[in-house]
Order: C-alpha cells, then structure tokens, then sequence
C-alpha cells in the first residue's frame, strides 16, 4: 500500500461519536493533523496522559453507556480539566468536567460549602451525562452536542441561526469551540493508538514511570 493510500485508510477510521470527520477536506485535515500532534510523545514528552486515562476513563465510560451516551465522550475531562478536579477555569467553571455552579446546580450536583460534587468524579459525570443528554434532545447531532458543551447551547443555537448551517466544520465558532472536535479526535487517537503517536503500550511502560508518585498524574 502507497504512503497515500496509508494516510487514507487511516483517515477514514478518525470519528468522533461514531461519525467520521471529513478529513478529506484540507481545512479539516490540516486542523486535526495540528492537534494530533500536539497530543503526541514528541510534544508531551510524558505519559502523565496515559495514566489518567488508564485511572478515570474505564468509570467515565460506564457511566456514560449507562445513559446511552457515546463513549468518545469520555474524553471531554481530559480535555477540559487534564483530569484535574482542582481546576476552576477564570469564569468560575470548576471539577473534572468545568461545570458551571449554576449548571452544576441544575444538573443535580451541591456546590459551594464545604464539599464541592464538581470535584466528585462519579456524581460528576453522572451529572454531565445528564446534560448531554439533555443538550442531544436539543441538537440530534452528537458533533454540535460537543459543541454546545463547551460554548452553551444558546450560543450554538445563535451561531446555527445566524449563519444559517448547523455544520460544525463549516461553522465560524471561537478558537476553542472551533477546534474542540479536533482535540477530542485527537486525544482519542493518542490514547487508543499510542505506539502510533510515539507511544509505549501503558502496560509496557518501564519501571523508572511505574514509580513515578501517583499524586503527580492526578
């Protein structure tokens, strides 16, 4: 098989939510090319991603077939927060999955006080596959639901409505809702392709990394 052809089988596999990217477009191809290499060992120079996708992801992902959820969209906290429960974004977005308190609250989750739920993995995600739940109801398109997680349904709506196509790859959205379809295809490849992206398989990692202190990776 050519090189090209190579690339191209490859290129067909790339989907997010079970739906494939059009990487036959150069826009597209040249986007998630950025990406990918962002999230590879040569960029990283670290497993640090590895292992905590090895810790969380196994209870994200049931958590979300529970609810008829994609399971690609178990990477959305690797994304938003590198799985860092610490984490609260400058607008008071906070947890593994960068919820709102406002929407947190809606959702099911007590925030504020002394225990913060954004900062629970399990209550967390069972409240974030809640509302993508309720933002496919809203969409019927898991691509746009991505999307609206991150910049709010109503602003996906607006940018919908004003630029007259629902078509996120043709959508002018801001730098990161417009590349965040991208990170997601990306961090999925690394993570399940890992020998690919410059990787070692997580099992086969050395001793000198199995010892690294677990409090690093969280």
């Amino acid at each position: 098989m050519t090189p090209q052809k190579q690339k191209e089988a490859y290129y067909s596999s790339i989907r997010f939510a079970n739906k494939q990217l059009p990487l036959h477009k150069h826009t597209v191809e040249t986007k998630f090319e950025r990406y990918l290499a962002t999230f590879s060992y040569r960029k990283q120079q670290s497993y640090a991603l590895h292992a905590k996708a090895a810790k969380h992801l196994p209870k994200i992902a049931s958590i979300l077939k529970s609810y008829g959820i994609p399971e690609d969209f178990k990477y959305v906290p690797l994304i938003e927060s590198d799985m860092n429960p610490q984490i609260t974004s400058h607008r008071g977005a906070g947890g593994y999955w960068q919820f709102m308190p406002s929407t947190a609250r809606l959702y099911g989750l007590k925030v504020g006080g002394k225990y913060d739920e954004r900062k629970d993995l399990i209550k967390s995600t069972h409240a974030a596959a809640r509302y993508l739940k309720s933002l496919y109801r809203e969409f019927e398109d898991w691509t746009l639901v991505a999307a609206a997680y991150n910049i709010g349904g109503g602003s996906l709506k607006a940018a919908i409505r004003r630029q007259g196509t629902s078509d996120y790859y043709k959508l002018r959205l801001n730098q990161e809702t417009g590349s965040y379809i991208y990170k997601l295809a990306s961090v999925k490849q690394v993570i399940e392709n890992p020998n690919k992206h410059g990787y070692k398989r997580y099992a086969k990692l050395d001793d000198k990394y199995q010892n690294v202190n677990e409090q690093n990776l969280l």
